[in-house]
């Protein structure tokens, strides 16, 4: 069964007569039989009942041009949702992130962008760095904002901002009253890290690998707000970005000389893959942003 077919069928059953919807088809009169022929040979029954010149459908023919309707409204459906996936103005834009860029930075990405153009739609998802890689890769999300933590021959990774690393300690802590400290102080503390997977667990390693020490590990969170509260409750101390989600009646900021402790954050996608007009443009958007 082919397409131009089930159009002839259509157009049969609408004019209920061979000669005029050959006409409309601009095809021959015997082109047109001969393939509705070929269709109901295909199906097995005769969809039209003929008198004289004029067909009709019969009990067969009503319904399978109910399902034909209902298929052709469906490719319409199809072919109008791509048709607003390529205009730059509509769409819908498919994005992943990290759980610590949903307190501020993507919330507000997505609010300015949407006021912006109104048209377009956002499908977001917030994982750890591993899951939102193994997203883009499977061509699950087209975008990704997330800290790349080493280069990966398979993605294009844009920088958008760099955030200063903090040393998060509780109030109370003996190294509270500094403003600015060395990252080897903190050797011996109980640290408050994150689980594997998770893109700020391998830069802290990385940053206490370059301080000369191994952190000694406690506990192992998901998100800045459980890491902070460990923190806060006396129980270690962490690295972390100053983010709202921090009670700073309970954890102290510190700044650290050494190393320089920063993650920087950006904009990735799959190398080679197809960017609709509306993700380009919201890429171009988010490089001016920063």
């Amino acid at each position: 069964m082919e397409w131009h077919q089930i159009q002839y069928f259509q157009m049969v059953a609408k004019t209920q007569h061979i000669t005029r919807a050959a006409e409309q088809l601009s095809i021959s009169q015997p082109a047109l039989s001969r393939s509705i022929a070929k269709l109901e040979e295909e199906l097995g029954v005769q969809l039209f009942d003929r008198k004289g010149r004029n067909i009709y459908l019969n009990r067969y023919g009503e319904m399978f041009l109910n399902r034909v309707e209902q298929s052709i409204k469906q490719i319409e459906i199809g072919k109008q949702e791509i048709r607003d996936e390529i205009h730059p103005d509509h769409g819908t834009i498919s994005l992943a992130f990290l759980p610590s860029l949903g307190m501020s930075i993507v919330p507000e990405i997505v609010s300015s962008y949407q006021n912006q153009y109104f048209n377009v739609k956002f499908h977001l998802t917030q994982d750890s760095t591993k899951q939102v890689m193994e997203q883009l890769k499977s061509g699950n999300v087209d975008l990704a904002l997330i800290a790349l933590l080493h280069d990966d021959k398979d993605i294009v990774w844009e920088p958008l901002l760099t955030e200063e690393l903090f040393l998060i300690v509780s109030v109370d802590h003996w190294l509270a009253s500094y403003d600015e400290v060395d990252l080897k102080m903190i050797a011996k503390e109980p640290f408050i890290s994150f689980k594997d997977g998770y893109g700020l667990r391998t830069i802290i390693h990385h940053l206490c690998n370059e301080a000369g020490f191994s952190p000694n590990i406690v506990f192992e969170g998901e998100e800045i707000g459980t890491v902070s509260g460990f923190v806060g409750a006396k129980l270690g101390v962490s690295l972390v970005p100053d983010l709202q989600v921090l009670d700073k009646n309970k954890v102290k900021l510190i700044h650290l000389k050494h190393p320089r402790c920063k993650r920087d954050v950006g904009v990735a996608w799959l190398k080679d893959s197809y960017l609709s007009p509306v993700t380009k443009r919201f890429i171009q958007y988010v490089k001016h942003l920063f």
